[in-house]
C-alpha cells in the first residue's frame, strides 16, 4: 500500500513537469502523454528502487530520455518514406479457398453425428483424444476410430469435384 501510495503521489506532483519535459522532447502533446504514461508503467514495477534513489525524479527523467531515445532509434529502422508506394499482389485463391470451405462443409454434413463430432472437437475445437473421448462419452480407441473413418471419407469426398448448386450431379 505504502508503494502505491507513493507512486501516486509522485505521478501527481511531477507529471506537468515530465509532459513539459516530452513535449519537447516529441514535440506533440499526444506523443508526450504516452511517452510519460510508458515510463510510468515502465518504472512501476521497481519503484522501491526509483524512490530510493537519491534524486528521483531525475531517474524517471532520465527513464524517459531513453525510452524516447530507443524508440526514435527503433522507429528510424522500420519506417520508409516512399514517393509511390508499391502495389502488392494478393496472391491467395479466394475463390479456391470458398470452394475448398464449402466442399469440407458438405462431407462434415455428410458424415455420420458421431464422426462430425469426432472431427470437430479434435481438429476445430484442438481436444486431445481423452478429452474428445470424455466429451462423446466414449472410449479413446473408438474416438481414434470415428476420427479415423471420418477423414478416409472426407478425403473420398475431398477427390470428387463439388456438385453444382441445385446438389444434384449429372
Amino acid at each position: 500500500m505504502r508503494h502505491e501510495v507513493g507512486f501516486a503521489g509522485f505521478v501527481r506532483e511531477h507529471t506537468p513537469a515530465l509532459l513539459r519535459t516530452a513535449y519537447l522532447m516529441t514535440g506533440s502533446s499526444q506523443a508526450a502523454e504516452e511517452l510519460v504514461q510508458d515510463t510510468f508503467v515502465r518504472l512501476y514495477p521497481k519503484w522501491d528502487k526509483v524512490a530510493a534513489a537519491d534524486v528521483p525524479i531525475a531517474y524517471v527523467r532520465r527513464s524517459m530520455t531513453n525510452g524516447y531515445v530507443n524508440h526514435q532509434r527503433r522507429a528510424s529502422r522500420r519506417e520508409y518514406a516512399y514517393e509511390e508506394v508499391p502495389e502488392r499482389l494478393d496472391e491467395r485463391d479466394a475463390f479456391g479457398q470458398l470452394a475448398d470451405r464449402d466442399q469440407i462443409w458438405a462431407g462434415l454434413k455428410s458424415l455420420p453425428d458421431r464422426q462430425r463430432a469426432a472431427l470437430v472437437l479434435r481438429f476445430f475445437e484442438d481436444l486431445s483424444d481423452e478429452e474428445a473421448a470424455a466429451a462423446l462419452d466414449c472410449r479413446v480407441g473408438t474416438i481414434r476410430s470415428l476420427v479415423s473413418r471420418g477423414l478416409s471419407t472426407l478425403r473420398e469426398q475431398m477427390a470428387r469435384p463439388l456438385p453444382p448448386e441445385g446438389g444434384r450431379t449429372r
